[in-house]
């Protein structure tokens, strides 16, 4: 399949320049439309199976599930190692997710910034082959002094993992088909979420924790031998002109810190980007305050219960599942709908859950749990969509690099003013207040939407060709 680089300046002309082509100025939608010459529906259905027979992009979606399932798979299995085999501080247990977000607050916009600058296939080979060999190393280590430095290492090597994956998801998917290659990639995360630590639990169960973490080392293995007979794939890179008095010429090479420095500037330039990110801090903060105190509400609640935390944990991964496979079946909906409606559901699941007595039934807790992992998937693929259907090829790698960034410092900073937060009005007030201002959040985004994400469109309306590009 031709790789599809074109710039999305481009793509939407102005008026002035196509005046054949009807403006719609408030248009926002996640799915796009067909073009006007696709009234028969046969370029949309014909595009739909390509993704499919995209070997490039099937090789990337294999080697990325290999890798999300790994990651997830021994994530149990360390938790098991540190608290039990070797009985650590509970200080030392909190801080295994400090040490994993540090790296993406130091290195998150360098990794996107490398990522748009070199070769992005071997930036994941090489993220994996040093992945395994940290992964392998963890197997040796004596304590956990040993083991939070060789985490550390291992989450920054998916930090520059990620926006390398990102960007040339946008190189070889055609723009009418990310939505779905969007989908796809979070339909796995969900999947992985639910059944790497199932699995992990059932081999912790007759093995070692040793064992998890080998299968971690083989998984990523198996992720690089995928993305190997990638490793000479031909990145097509737009040429950068300078307008001037004798003609447009071509521009000198950038430095890395220049195009750093692009990648920042491009963020403050693209208002739907920006707002998207923007928006997804603040409703990341309101999450991440109780994310991971759902034990400490149950605790107080149902103390004897302790399949409570299972049920709720499944429920979640259940609904993101559900919502992600029905989405790619609608035939339009709205960047407003999708992000802020995604943190609606979210909030609204919280703050019932703030009002969960002893006397509520485990059904009560699975829809509540079912209600948040709507919500979740629906944000999910949205956010994602937008990002790399709103953003310039050259700058994905460096947008989804901020990204990581900005949301690493969220990751270490909310789950402490959560803990102090709950020890001052306790769990039940705690989970009521974060519900409704994250409901409130996601009604805002709702309401406000043209304001945040009204993109300029130059291609007509046509949900009948929309829905046609969806997964059939």
């Amino acid at each position: 399949m031709k790789q599809q680089s074109s710039r999305t300046e481009e793509h939407h002309l102005s008026n002035a320049e196509n005046p054949s082509r009807p403006v719609n100025s408030s248009r926002n939608d996640v799915f796009p439309s067909s073009k006007p010459d696709d009234s028969s529906g046969e370029s949309a259905t014909k595009n739909t199976k390509s993704l499919w027979a995209n070997l490039r992009f099937m090789r990337l979606f294999v080697a990325y599930a290999l890798a999300t399932f790994g990651d997830w798979f021994d994530a149990l299995a360390i938790q098991v190692m540190v608290a039990y085999r070797w009985g650590a501080d509970p200080l030392i247990i909190a801080l295994i997710p400090v040490c994993m977000a540090v790296p993406g607050i130091l290195f998150g916009s360098v990794a996107g910034a490398l990522a748009d600058r070199l070769h992005k296939v071997r930036i994941m080979i090489l993220c994996d082959g040093i992945t395994i060999a940290l992964t392998v190393g963890i197997l040796f280590v004596p304590s956990p002094t040993w083991l939070l430095p060789l985490l550390a290492l291992r989450a920054m090597m998916s930090v520059f993992h990620v926006p390398a994956q990102q960007a040339l998801t946008r190189q070889i998917v055609s723009e009418e088909q990310l939505f779905q290659a969007s989908s796809l990639n979070g339909f796995v995360n969900q999947c992985a979420k639910i059944a790497g630590p199932l699995l992990g639990a059932v081999v912790l169960a007759f093995f070692s924790p040793q064992i998890c973490i080998l299968i971690n080392a083989c998984a990523r293995l198996l992720s690089g031998a995928v993305l190997w007979p990638l490793r000479r794939l031909v990145e097509k890179k737009e040429p950068v002109i300078q307008s001037g008095n004798a003609g447009e010429v071509p521009k000198e090479p950038e430095s890395f810190f220049t195009q750093w420095q692009e990648g920042w500037r491009y963020l403050r330039r693209s208002r739907a980007v920006r707002n998207t990110i923007v928006f997804g801090c603040l409703g990341l903060m309101s999450i991440l305050m109780i994310e991971y105190q759902f034990s400490t509400l149950f605790r107080g609640i149902k103390p004897g219960n302790e399949s409570l935390l299972g049920w709720l944990g499944s429920s979640v991964g259940a609904g993101a599942v559900f919502i992600i496979l029905l989405l790619n079946r609608l035939p339009r909906l709205g960047y407003g709908w999708g992000l802020g409606g995604g943190y609606f559901l979210i909030g609204a699941g919280i703050a019932a859950l703030g009002w969960v007595g002893p006397d509520t039934s485990t059904a009560w807790i699975i829809v509540l749990g079912l209600c948040i992992g709507l919500g979740n998937g629906l944000f999910m693929v949205t956010m994602n969509y937008l990002l790399q259907k709103e953003t310039s090829p050259d700058y994905v790698g460096r947008v989804f690099g901020i990204q990581n960034s900005l949301y690493s410092v969220v990751l270490v900073a909310a789950p402490l003013a959560g803990g102090a937060l709950i020890h001052s009005v306790g769990p039940s007030p705690t989970f009521q207040m974060i519900g409704l201002v994250t409901l409130a959040i996601g009604l805002g985004g709702i309401l406000l939407q043209r304001m945040l994400w009204s993109i300029s469109r130059t291609s007509s309306v046509d949900k009948t060709g929309s829905a046609q590009q969806g997964i059939t």
